[in-house]
């Protein structure tokens, strides 16, 4: 079993390159089998996430051709089965996007219902409340979402009862070839769901309005082959933005869009970080202990719920009381025991965490109950006193590349092992 051994105490220090945005890359490579003309896809994070998709896109017939790491050319013209195998789904959630994208061009999908990290109650309602609104015939059979539209999609009037990410994903992108005229009202407007949009337009879609909350969509009859580059990772750069504050290190991130970590930065400057922002880097110093604050998390341009893991073991470390409340996920806190194994002093009431700053962590044997929990907890090791040692790591590389190479070329102590023995070599090589 993978797992990450780190000594802390090692400020972060130097500077770090973003890769492209996970959560936009698997929406996109979802979207690039609705032409049957080959789609050139750049920026592509290697994570664990967006190759078991390829896999199950060239499960279902489609063409896969790695250029290189970060580069794949994608054709869906030989696509033959409109069912995804459940070995795909329970693996990454984000695989229901195959459904928005195959009901769109061939007006029937199967998927399986997700699986995906343990984080709360995701239901998928409001994408069925928008296929069916959309003209589709949508029933779950055997543990699958089965969706039909026989005489085509049509456009429509459709208003989200909540705003959701992947809802305002897949609806989007059945109504891109739908005929007529979709208006999509409460839609997310994540940076991500925005890079779908432009992916989709430079394939010949015709969206207007994405990134605010009413997207107009006027549905084309095919989409053509395109070149796309996606958008860097908000997430991913928000990850070592709080790993510099909560190692007193100063970090330049590159390869950013400074507007899409707004949040973030204005949290970290609020609690006493120097956070100065370029055109497309952001620089973060903390030379001294940082001070208490309150967080929310809420849908962007709120603050993430994606970063919340991350902010609370920081301001764990910070002097004096701070609540964090946690509004999109209800179980996002399980990360909260590990925390204390470490000296953490954080205590969680419903939806809301009370940390209590203390002076320092020290290391401890920990385990990653999901992928932001894992990175926050990997923080938490890397600003503690002794070694601290991640198990599950599997989901952290869900969504982080090469983690720990880019955490080491900052002066991180860490490193990926395989066995309790590499673990005793670790100890004995840095003791």
């Amino acid at each position: 079993m993978e797992q990450y051994v780190i000594r802390g105490g090692n400020p972060l220090v130097g500077e770090i390159e973003i890769g492209g945005a996970k959560n936009a890359a698997l929406a996109i490579l979802s979207a690039a089998i609705m032409t049957d003309e080959t789609v050139y896809i750049e920026n592509l994070p290697d994570v664990r996430d967006t190759n078991v998709l390829l896999d199950a896109i060239q499960k279902i017939g489609g063409i896969v051709e790695r250029v290189n790491r970060h580069t794949v050319r994608i054709n869906g013209s030989t696509i033959g089965d409109y069912s995804v195998d459940y070995e795909y789904i329970k693996k990454i959630r984000a695989s229901y996007y195959l459904l928005g994208a195959l009901l769109g061009k061939y007006k029937k999908a199967e998927v399986p219902l997700p699986g995906g990290c343990n984080i709360g109650s995701r239901p998928i309602d409001q994408h069925l409340k928008g296929f069916r609104a959309l003209g589709a015939q949508v029933d779950i059979r055997h543990g699958a979402i089965c969706a039909s539209a026989e005489q085509g999609l049509f456009g429509r009037h459709i208003y989200l009862d909540m705003v959701s990410v992947g809802a305002t994903i897949n609806i989007m992108m059945a109504a891109s070839m739908a005929n007529g005229y979709t208006i999509l009202e409460n839609a997310a407007r994540e940076p991500h769901v925005v890079d779908v949009a432009n992916f989709l337009n430079s394939m010949g879609a015709n969206i207007k309005g994405a990134g605010t909350d009413v997207i107009r969509i006027r549905g084309v009859e095919k989409l053509h082959a395109a070149n796309y580059m996606i958008v860097p990772d908000m997430i991913e750069a928000g990850t070592y933005m709080i790993g510099a504050a909560a190692t007193k290190g100063d970090v330049l991130i590159k390869n950013v869009i400074p507007k899409h970590l707004e949040a973030i930065t204005a949290k970290l400057t609020e609690i006493g970080c120097e956070v100065q922002e370029f055109d497309d880097a952001i620089r973060v110093i903390a030379s001294k202990r940082l001070h208490r604050t309150h967080v929310k998390t809420l849908p962007y341009p709120g603050y993430p719920t994606d970063m919340q893991p991350q902010i609370s073991v920081l301001l764990a470390l910070a002097r004096g009381t701070s609540i964090v409340t946690e509004s999109i996920f209800e179980n996002r806190f399980k990360y909260v025991d590990e925390l204390a194994r470490m000296g953490g002093n954080v205590k969680v009431e419903g939806n809301t965490a009370i940390i209590d700053g203390v002076e320092g962590f020290t290391g401890a044997r920990v385990s990653a109950p999901d992928l932001r929990a894992g990175a926050a907890l990997v923080i938490a090791g890397l600003a503690a006193d002794g070694i601290t040692v991640v198990d599950d790591i599997t989901y952290i590389q869900r969504g982080y590349e090469d983690f720990e190479v880019k955490l080491a070329s900052l002066g991180a102590e860490i490193q990926k092992v395989f066995s309790e023995k590499e673990v005793q070599k670790f100890r004995y090589r840095v003791g």
